[in-house]
């Protein structure tokens, strides 16, 4: 098998003597991947313990850019191999710079918009810095997007991505229906809109419980945070949850998946949730992630259509969930074919 070199701006901690990623999707990506190369993950170091244990054998952190561009260097001398770049960063564009210069084949995923990310965390001003990076990074290596709207030349290619395997699409469980109870899986960042929804829930004048399975990244905002639950009993944040079957389960004991991102490239979340037939409420500032599945609400960012929605959805569940079953839900092993034949092909 070639030899496929996984670069990522993802944070890994070691203990034990083994490897554990912050993100899930980050995880079954070159565990999958895997099964066709023979991969190794260069990525970030991090001073937090992660969760999710990588089931790989060559895994390298790097505590500073330059020692990830350095590990990058000292895989030139390997013969039929080809670098797989993960999305657009500082990092993985400097290490891009030296792959482009010794020409190696590279290929670049990207899994939500750059530009966005970048004028909503940095500001606008700093979207010209993306603009470089992508425009360097996407010229001179093979594109693989997760939505048309990410990559639009006819040199690129637009997978479906899945973090689903057979399980999700069994053993369902009947809804509770008594009130409305939301969940919400994603991290507590600003981009997120979790601070922004949270403030319109706690003006919802109908019966709602929300929960919150995530993680928050620094002291300052978990203040925000707890300032904005504190004192309301109908707001839960169990936390982090990596266990797969314990997340399916959450999805199943709620009614309601709420994304209220200002910015998304295609959600794993979504899916993961209309494959446990619940519906998903989401705001107009991402609703390009429908692509036509059923099951999917949006709403206006104000109390009055959030309400009419939510009122809908709850009025209709049943109706719904038979729509929901129409949806043609890829799974991961279909995602990692879908890579690996691209790679193939050069």
């Amino acid at each position: 098998m070639d030899n496929l070199i996984v670069l990522n701006n993802e944070r890994i901690s070691e203990k034990n003597k083994n490897f554990y990623c912050r993100n899930f999707n980050f995880k079954i990506l070159p565990e999958g991947l895997n099964k066709f190369f023979n991969v190794e993950y260069i990525a970030r170091k991090s001073r937090a313990d992660e969760h999710h244990k990588l089931n790989l054998e060559k895994v390298k952190i790097a505590s500073n850019i330059f020692q990830f561009i350095y590990y990058v260097i000292s895989t030139f001398k390997r013969e039929n191999t080809k670098y797989y770049i993960i999305t657009i960063t500082p990092y993985t564009f400097l290490a891009a710079l030296f792959l482009f210069l010794f020409r190696k084949k590279v290929f670049v995923y990207l899994i939500s918009s750059g530009y966005e990310e970048w004028r909503f965390i940095l500001g606008s001003w700093t979207v010209w810095i993306y603009h470089i990076m992508y425009s360097i990074v996407t010229s001179k290596a093979t594109v693989i997007a997760l939505h048309e709207r990410l990559y639009q030349k006819e040199n690129g290619y637009v997978i479906e991505s899945s973090t689903l395997n057979k399980n999700w699409l069994q053993n369902f469980k009947k809804p509770n229906l008594e009130k409305v109870k939301f969940l919400n899986v994603s991290r507590v960042n600003p981009e997120k809109g979790i601070f922004e929804f949270l403030d319109m829930f706690k003006q919802l004048t109908i019966d709602a419980e929300i929960s919150i399975i995530g993680k928050i990244k620094n002291q300052a905002l978990q203040n925000k945070f707890n300032s904005i639950i504190q004192g309301h009993s109908n707001i839960f944040f169990p936390g982090y949850i990596s266990n797969r079957d314990a997340l399916m389960e959450a999805y199943d004991n709620h009614n309601i998946l709420i994304l209220p991102s200002y910015t998304e490239g295609q959600p794993y979340v979504v899916d993961e949730s209309l494959a446990r037939k619940r519906p998903v409420l989401i705001f107009e500032d991402i609703k390009h992630i429908i692509k036509g599945r059923k099951g999917i609400f949006v709403s206006e960012r104000n109390i009055k259509s959030l309400t009419k929605n939510i009122n809908f959805i709850m009025e209709n569940y049943y109706k719904i969930q038979s729509e929901i079953e129409q949806n043609k839900f890829p799974l991961e092993e279909d995602m990692f074919k879908q890579i690996s034949n691209v790679i193939n092909k050069y």
